[in-house]
């Protein structure tokens, strides 16, 4: 056995340790700079978690023209995004309000707007916030423009998250980046906890506040470090079937079978106790698809 053969038996166990401890090594930090949109994604290797940006190439799309009875808050937001875009001075924004009603879809329809320009989406999830500044020293530098996205925010009391949001928000040391904005959502305008208790008469309590004011101050201030707020309410009932026929048009059906869906459409928003735009879209699919399959029969 020649030298070369001993000394690639000797190397045989350590290529098969290695083998076995490379799905438990993060991936080499390569990333995808030419996506239009990214998740945040933490993942546990050998005990540490760390997180990276990954692409995502397929986004879920919408365009502006299929978000009705929302005029007011869609062009206060294309006008901050627009300013972000060509790089003048924007806002952070908190768009609040009844659920399913366009809050996040309008978001992801700016992308769809200004995708072309640079315009770039990342999404974050809450429990990541805590990594808001390394999603910024990441993004620092790069030439398109990116709107962090956290959906459905808020926070439960002794969560401690939102300090890294607020300090990302208006409030580090550190200058923030030109090129990263945040847009949240949330269907509560605070995003924290606020009790009937706080509201009532100060009185002594051995292990209470002694400022309770203060307490009841920093959870307002969180919301109102957001230089935009956009509110959003829930759809009278002409705008709710407006909005039904509206996606049943998009999917194909003819005006005279719109007009048959009327009493099914009221009759499904009631049992899913709610007029609102994710509703209509529901039953426009649910309607064309039965009326699809008897096509095909």
């Amino acid at each position: 056995m020649t030298t070369a053969d001993v000394a690639y038996e000797l190397l045989k166990p350590l290529q098969s340790l290695l083998a076995r401890l490379e799905p438990l090594l993060p991936p080499a930090e390569e990333i995808d700079w030419s996506a239009p949109a990214y998740r945040w994604r933490k993942r546990r290797y050998l005990g540490v978690e760390l997180g990276r940006l990954e692409p995502v190439h397929r986004v879920a799309r919408i365009a502006l023209e299929d978000l009705h009875h929302i005029e007011a808050q869609k062009q206060a937001l294309l006008r901050n995004t627009e300013q972000f875009v060509r790089g003048l001075p924007a806002n952070h924004v908190l768009l609040t309000g009844a659920r399913g009603t366009g809050k996040s879809s309008l978001i992801r329809a700016c992308l769809t707007r200004f995708a072309a320009e640079g315009l770039r989406l990342v999404e974050v999830d809450k429990r990541d916030l805590i990594d808001l500044p390394d999603i910024v020293t990441l993004l620092a530098g790069r030439p398109e423009r990116f709107i962090l996205f956290c959906d459905d925010l808020s926070f439960d009391e002794g969560e401690s998250s939102y300090k890294a949001l607020k300090a990302q928000l208006d409030g580090s040391v550190t200058a923030p980046s030109d090129n990263v904005l945040i847009y949240a959502t949330s269907n509560r305008r605070h995003l924290m906890p606020e009790y009937m208790r706080e509201n009532l008469q100060t009185r002594y309590e051995a292990d209470g506040e002694i400022h309770p004011a203060e307490s009841v101050e920093e959870k307002i201030s969180l919301s109102e470090r957001f230089g935009l707020w956009l509110s959003f309410h829930p759809f009278r009932q002409d705008d709710y079937l407006d909005i039904v026929a509206h996606w049943l048009a998009y999917y194909g059906a003819d005006a005279a079978l719109i007009a048959t869906a009327r009493t099914e459409a009221l009759q499904f928003a009631l049992q899913r106790g709610s007029r609102s735009g994710r509703v209509a879209l529901q039953f426009a699919r649910d309607f064309a698809g039965r009326h699809g399959l008897r096509a095909l029969a």
